[in-house]
């Protein structure tokens, strides 16, 4: 009964702190309002509890929000789902924060584990160009080329494929 009961009180302790999350308030999002837990206190006060892990996702993600890409990395890090969304774009979200700090290789080897995580046609092409930006920075640009070829080769109906196409020759031209 306990642990019943405890699932459900941090369920309904994340519903405020994603309230709080969807209207851009990452600290009372992660930190609470006083009569409300945020996220940082869900993880702390139910641990294990499928609530606490759902809330290192925002968490990360509010951290990464407001700058904090050590924090972000760190929630994010600690986050796991076998969700078909969901744990790629925590992923995505390490890679970004890589990317903020500068950390090219790092962001590449996120940026990869989304691409490769349960590939679908929605996401999947953002993650590959913001793989291939990251591969740019890095200067591998041959490889930045190539993986924009994958958006034109095996998303040919993405949203990314006018850009992909126009960042390919571009980059394509710049290796030679």
């Amino acid at each position: 009964y306990y642990i019943t009961n405890q699932n459900q009180t941090a369920q309904e302790e994340l519903f405020q702190a994603q309230f709080y999350f969807d209207a851009d308030s990452w600290g009372l999002a992660l930190n609470g309002d006083g009569n409300s837990y945020g996220f940082l206190e869900i993880i702390e006060e139910f641990p294990g509890t499928k609530a606490a892990n759902l809330s290192r996702f925002y968490a990360g993600a509010s951290f990464l929000k407001q700058g904090d890409f050590d924090g972000a990395i760190r929630q994010l890090k600690e986050f796991s789902s076998d969700d078909y969304l969901l744990q790629g774009r925590a992923y995505s979200l390490i890679g970004d924060a890589y990317m903020e700090m500068d950390d090219f290789s790092n962001a590449i080897s996120y940026y990869n584990r989304a691409v490769d995580y349960k590939e679908n046609e929605s996401f999947t092409p953002i993650y590959l160009k913001k793989l291939a930006i990251a591969q740019e920075q890095e200067g591998s640009l041959a490889a930045a080329a190539n993986t924009y070829g994958v958006i034109v080769s095996d998303y040919p109906n993405s949203t990314q494929i006018h850009d992909a196409k126009k960042q390919k020759a571009r980059l394509e031209a710049l290796a030679q």
